[in-house]
């Protein structure tokens, strides 16, 4: 490495975010990421360890130590040269950069007894300057293959997929059942985690590289009462595919959201996270919602403590919620994580989001009996809940006698997570699925992501359930490989 030392003399340093009353008024970005000079001395701080496990920790193995260097020294065409690294193996930065959890920093070496390499603050610098250079560009394939692929799902699995096709010279066409490009990028992540122009840049990279997008388009059909969110104004078949096309991905989200069926979810004023938010985002995108599902001068609680159960809290913020309240049916994790004994995995630790630094009581080991109902006016209404205290032995939770109690609240918002892709759309096809629901296909060099159903193909999270952008984008990129081999007989994509 360039600073065989740095990792002694510099300190890890945060990216910075914008003041709390001041990221409130709206739904913009507000991380301050690292300038120039900053991401060199971060850039510093990474190891001559010999055994990258930052490479193996990251799904889409970034070569991080490349990378590291170049920012370290630091000239133009280091940093251009940093890009065509990250580039290699990750289509999107931007994305990764943003909302990425960054296990790489988990499995990091110097984390084994300090802080990390702030290795996600450096891709963000690389990926921004990158695009404020103009370095990033439309890479247009020499050949044709007149082999025409469909991609089912335009987020980050299908967007990889159909870029990598692309490339290779294939016909790409990208369906997608809602009105615009990124799947649960564009409807499932809030603007201020991610404005969606960095989506949008990269669906007119892809549009000049030849991938035709179809938007407003379901494959299939969802069952009538579902609450997947669904705008198409055209539905086609998977038989009309096979007719036109010599090979499908389904790169559909794990669409499914867990329920809470306990007595009084019947009561309107409880919604799933996938109700809430995506309106919000079509809001931000300047589309008139009627009859938006907000959070205005209510007591919300959200339950479920992840990722998604956060952004239900930043965005009922932003609505102008009276509280917001946050549930966690496990106990409170250690601030500190048993480093010697969970490196390089990812550990179990308490985080605290930058949406509950915005204002959230966050209460841990505590699960929902009933919902209650009110009267008169409020009749059919949600007006509170009943709780009880848990506790977990040998991992089954038990309940804490004389711990119930009642809580108010007018909003209820479901993010427990994802169960499954939508069954019907896999039916429709006639694909296998696993006993979680996801369809059935393995990740094998040879034959990696094919079903049982003749050239159709599965990535993301349709084939290994709800998990992260990252992921996606790894499955995405593989699954691409395989459909050329499959097409053409081999393949120079990268696996």
């Amino acid at each position: 490495m360039g600073k065989v030392t740095g990792f002694m003399e510099f300190e890890r340093l945060e990216e910075g975010y914008k003041a709390v009353p001041e990221r409130l008024k709206n739904y913009k970005e507000f991380v301050i990421g690292l300038d120039d000079k900053q991401a060199k001395t971060q850039a510093a701080r990474c190891m001559d360890c010999g055994t990258p496990f930052c490479n193996s920790g990251c799904p889409v193995n970034n070569i991080i130590p490349d990378f590291n260097d170049l920012v370290y020294h630091g000239q133009p065409a280091d940093w251009k040269e940093a890009i065509d690294v990250l580039h290699s193996t990750n289509n999107f930065p931007e994305f990764t950069g943003r909302i990425c959890p960054a296990p790489c920093e988990a499995a990091c070496t110097l984390n084994v007894n300090d802080d990390a390499v702030g290795i996600k603050s450096i891709e963000h610098a690389i990926i921004d300057r990158a695009w404020s250079e103009g370095w990033v560009t439309p890479v247009v394939a020499k050949h044709k293959t007149g082999k025409k692929v469909a991609v089912i799902g335009s987020g980050p699995a299908g967007m990889a997929a159909a870029q990598q096709l692309a490339r290779a010279g294939h016909d790409v066409t990208l369906f997608e059942k809602n009105d615009r490009v990124g799947g649960l990028l564009r409807y499932g992540i809030p603007d201020f985690k991610m404005e969606k122009s960095h989506i949008d840049r990269r669906v007119e990279q892809m549009q000049a590289e030849g991938v035709k997008f179809r938007l407003g388009v379901m494959v299939g059909e969802l069952p009538k009462d579902s609450k997947v969110i669904n705008w198409a104004k055209e539905t086609i078949t998977p038989a009309q595919l096979d007719k036109e096309f010599d090979a499908v991905i389904l790169t559909g989200g794990a669409e499914q959201s867990r329920d809470l069926p306990v007595p009084g979810r019947e009561l309107s004023g409880i919604h799933f996270a996938m109700e809430f938010l995506p309106l919000q985002n079509k809001v931000n995108a300047g589309d008139k919602v009627k009859d938006q599902l907000r959070a205005d001068g209510k007591n919300v609680i959200v339950i479920g403590g992840g990722d998604t159960g956060s952004d239900c809290v930043g965005t009922s913020n932003r609505h102008g919620a009276v509280s917001v309240t946050q549930f966690e049916v496990m106990p409170q994790p250690p601030v500190e994580e048993n480093r010697p004994m969970t490196w390089p995995n990812w550990p179990i630790k308490l985080r605290t989001s930058s949406s509950h630094d915005e204002g959230c009581e966050r209460e841990f080991a505590i699960s929902t009996k009933e919902f209650i109902g009110g009267t008169g006016k409020d009749a059919g209404k949600v007006t509170g809940l009943k709780t009880v205290r848990v506790e977990w032995k040998n991992g089954k939770m038990v309940e804490v006698a004389g711990s119930e109690q009642t809580l108010k609240a007018d909003l209820v918002l479901l993010a427990m997570g994802f169960v499954s892709p939508v069954a019907s759309i896999l039916d429709a096809f006639g694909i296998d699925k696993d006993a979680r629901g996801n369809a059935k296909a393995g990740t094998d060099f040879i034959g990696g992501y094919e079903t049982n159903v003749p050239k159709v193909f599965v990535a993301g999270d349709m084939r290994r359930g709800q998990s992260l952008v990252v992921w996606a984008i790894r499955e995405g990129r593989q699954a691409a490989r395989s459909v050329d081999e499959f097409l053409m007989g081999f393949s120079d994509l990268p696996r």
